[in-house]
């Protein structure tokens, strides 16, 4: 390391290069902790494969179902459309739906064969052992799609 104590005042100018020291120090830190702080960020476990999901509006066809679910101290009310239904209406009615929408589009043979879905809207203070037996008559007369429609947020 040399130091210039004096010398020619022709070799005397400003010296007008960049100091990069500074900045190539901060680049290796930031490097440092980038290489530290992701791994321990993304932490997943290796073999899952997650699903592609698109938002899909909820197309309401006449076969389907639309089923309304409340209940409050202790009973569960379940409505087919506006018409109020017990558990075993709600099977019968639902196994006559399906069989009755098969026999409409040629019977269980027929590959192009689209089965109706359950719609079930439940209100929020339901308790769930109300809407999981709704789904799980749904599911026994042969409902193959049982969804739910809720309401979307309201933005801002």
């Amino acid at each position: 390391m040399a130091m210039s104590v004096g010398g020619n005042s022709a070799e005397e100018k400003p010296m007008s290069d960049i100091n990069t020291t500074p900045l190539v120090d901060v680049m290796l830190v930031l490097l440092i902790i980038f290489l530290i702080a992701v791994p321990v960020a993304i932490q997943t476990v290796k073999g899952i494969k997650l699903p592609n999901v698109t938002f899909d509006p909820t197309t309401t066809k006449p076969e389907n179902v639309s089923l309304s679910v409340t209940g409050n101290n202790g009973t569960c009310q379940v409505y087919w459309g506006i018409t109020p239904v017990t558990h075993q209406e709600l099977l019968d009615r639902a196994v006559a739906k399906l069989k009755t929408e098969i026999d409409r589009q040629g019977g269980a043979g027929n590959p192009d064969l689209e089965l109706p879905e359950a719609h079930i809207r439940a209100d929020v203070a339901t308790p769930w052992r109300c809407v999981a037996g709704t789904i799980y008559n749904m599911q026994m007369a042969g409902f193959a799609k049982v969804g739910f429609i809720s309401q979307p947020s309201v933005a801002g």
